[in-house]
């Protein structure tokens, strides 16, 4: 057995943070000690028997980047033994994510059933792009197991969740739904984005399909866009033959910044955690916050599952000022610290106005619906020192008091 094998059989039983350093590595013949950047859209053949059988997949080998690239494939391997996976399939964004799945399992007169509170992307890929070939989808409670089973129809072949839930961190029930869904013999996908596998394992509670944006706190600076799909081996294939024929591919630097980004993410999800939850405290004793949405806070609802599924409530949170968007904006527009960027899970704080920008393409009814009010704020927090976000948003929040 060679050294690299040894180091494989040796990470079968590996932690969580060996796994961030040492899964899924392949070094070339220059022995590099850092993860190599193949750039490459293709790869040279033995022969053309050699070509014929990697192609058709009979032996094992690169083909073409689209597909199958070696710093690509050590993102996917590390992902899948930090998320507890069989394997994970790399995408180019999030978003390319989710289409991704939609794609391998669902068919014109398929039916989803969605939690009400996502990304604002998602439910216009699903209510605009999807309906269009006959996959139709219902919205219900996150919190409500009820109403999931309500939904079910003979058509129904996916649950999709996010939990925490984006922007207002509500929290779902991952067993009960996988429960549920097994006995339908339906799919649960589970966008994990905000927690990561540093803070929470889908897979473990039963779900079938991990869903994340790469671009968020896998990377952890704002730096690149990618996404991954991870699951048993079974149902990621299907997902490989999508991604192998439509193209939506992360691309190899990109992932060589994920790989990097792996190694330091329980580091980093524990302070953003720790950070988030004093801020939410702070924003609690605010005479000019109605309220806080953070599953860290004892009177957040859910609380209690929040506490018994993740490790940690990580670093996203919302908070309603009083009044409306005029006040909303002010306190926007008055920080000097945090970036006012929609993007989150960067190592930088960053704070935006939900209602109109990445849940602006929502109906008034469907954000009345998901709870995003004018007067809803949405911060990232990142790792910079409490005090200076807390002088940060007083700047606005003194004037409104």
């Amino acid at each position: 057995m060679s050294r690299e094998d040894e180091q494989r059989q040796a990470l079968k039983t590996a932690g969580l943070d060996t796994l961030a350093v040492r899964a899924g590595q392949v070094r070339s013949a220059e022995g590099e000690h850092a993860e190599a950047m193949f750039l490459t859209s293709s790869y040279v053949f033995d022969s053309a028997a050699d070509a014929a059988a990697r192609f058709k997949g009979d032996v094992p080998g690169n083909v073409y980047s689209r597909y199958t690239n070696p710093t690509v494939r050590m993102f996917e391997e590390r992902l899948a033994a930090m998320e507890g996976g069989e394997q994970a399939v790399a995408t180019s964004s999030g978003m390319a994510a989710i289409l991704s799945i939609c794609m391998a399992f669902l068919k014109a007169g398929d039916h989803i059933v969605c939690s009400r509170s996502v990304f604002g992307s998602t439910t216009v890929l699903l209510n605009k792009y999807l309906a269009r070939f006959g996959v139709t989808t219902t919205y219900v409670d996150l919190k409500d197991l009820a109403g999931w089973k309500a939904a079910i129809t003979p058509a129904t072949k996916l649950f999709f969740m996010e939990t925490p839930s984006n922007p207002m961190s509500e929290i779902g029930d991952i067993a009960g739904l996988a429960t549920l869904a097994k006995q339908h013999n339906i799919l649960l996908a589970v966008d994990n984005c905000f927690c990561t596998c540093a803070l929470q394992k889908p897979l473990a509670l039963g779900a079938d399909l991990v869903i994340y944006s790469a671009t968020k706190y896998i990377d952890g600076q704002g730096r690149c866009l990618g996404g991954a799909v991870v699951g048993n081996k079974a149902l990621t294939e299907e997902v490989v033959g999508f991604l192998r024929s439509a193209g939506p591919t992360m691309s190899p630097f990109n992932a060589w910044v994920f790989l990097k980004g792996l190694e330091t993410l329980r580091l980093r999800m524990e302070a953003h955690s720790a950070n988030a939850m004093r801020l939410a405290e702070w924003l609690q004793q605010q005479p000019a916050v109605e309220r806080v949405h953070y599953a860290g806070l004892p009177s957040h609802p859910q609380h209690a599952l929040a506490k018994q599924q993740q490790s940690a409530f990580g670093g996203v949170l919302a908070f309603e000022v009083k009044g409306g968007r005029e006040q909303a904006w002010h306190v926007i527009d008055s920080t000097r610290l945090m970036s006012l960027t929609a993007n989150l899970g960067d190592a930088k704080t960053t704070i935006v106005h939900p209602a109109t920008t990445t849940h602006g393409r929502l109906s008034d009814e469907e954000r009345a619906a998901a709870g995003i009010g004018q007067n809803l704020i949405r911060i990232a927090v990142g790792l910079e020192s409490v005090e200076d976000l807390e002088a940060d948003l007083q700047r606005g929040l003194g004037a409104l008091s």
